[in-house]
C-alpha cells in the first residue's frame, strides 16, 4: 500500500528563514526524548543504550486492545453549526 505524501509544512522564522517542519520530525524520529520516560521521539521503547526494545506500533497495539492505529492523528475539534445552538446557550 502507497502512503499518500503529507502537505509540507513550511514556517517562516522571525529572522525570516524557512522552517520544513515535517523534515524535522523525520530528522529526529530515532532521537531519544529528554527525561525519564525512555521513549525515543516516534515512541519506541528503549532499552540500554539507547536500542528499540519494542516498536511504536506494538506499543500501541498491546495498550489499545486489538484497535487499529492510525498513521496520523487528527487534533481538529468538531465544530458546531450555529444554527442548531440554542439562542440561550444552552446546549
Amino acid at each position: 500500500m502507497a502512503m499518500k505524501e503529507q502537505q509540507r509544512q513550511v514556517h517562516r522564522s522571525m529572522q525570516g528563514k524557512e522552517v520544513d517542519m515535517q523534515k524535522l520530525m523525520m530528522q529526529n524520529e530515532l532521537t531519544v526524548a529528554v527525561g525519564n520516560a525512555k521513549v525515543n521521539a516516534r515512541g519506541d521503547e528503549l532499552g540500554s543504550g539507547g536500542k528499540i526494545v519494542k516498536k511504536r506500533e506494538e506499543v500501541l497495539r498491546d495498550t489499545s486492545g486489538g484497535i487499529s492505529i492510525p498513521d496520523q492523528i487528527n487534533n481538529r475539534n468538531a465544530k458546531k453549526d450555529v444554527a442548531d445552538m440554542d439562542p440561550e446557550g444552552n446546549e
